[in-house]
């Protein structure tokens, strides 16, 4: 006599909904207060060259930024080359409307 073994197949199990980690606001709770919203690293550039009203190297923006609290590195190990960059780019990008001009190599002023 011929045994046939039945194994079961196996289906997709029965899954819980995922919840959303977000909570839903009501219509009627305000929103909690935020402390100061945290500036950019262009930001806090454009506000140091407002205060010494020179031109400053990208190293020295860094120093002062991080000295003054308005930005600090969020643990890159070039932040005035990305520093650079970006007030590169927003000159090359907006032109006349820039916040930025570059005064000497490596040295950015307000325009």
């Amino acid at each position: 006599m011929v045994t046939k073994t039945i194994t079961a197949k196996t289906t997709k199990s029965a899954r819980k909904p995922v919840k959303s980690a977000k909570a839903k606001k009501g219509p009627g709770k305000p929103a909690p207060k935020k402390e100061e919203k945290k500036l950019s690293a262009l930001d806090a550039a454009v506000r140091v060259l407002t205060e010494t009203k020179q031109a400053l190297s990208c190293s020295e923006l860094i120093t002062a930024m991080t000295a003054q609290g308005y930005w600090t590195s969020p643990g890159g190990k070039t932040p005035q080359a990305t520093l650079s960059s970006a007030i590169q780019r927003e000159i090359v990008l907006k032109k006349n409307q820039s916040r930025f001009k570059k005064t000497a190599p490596g040295r950015y002023a307000l325009a």
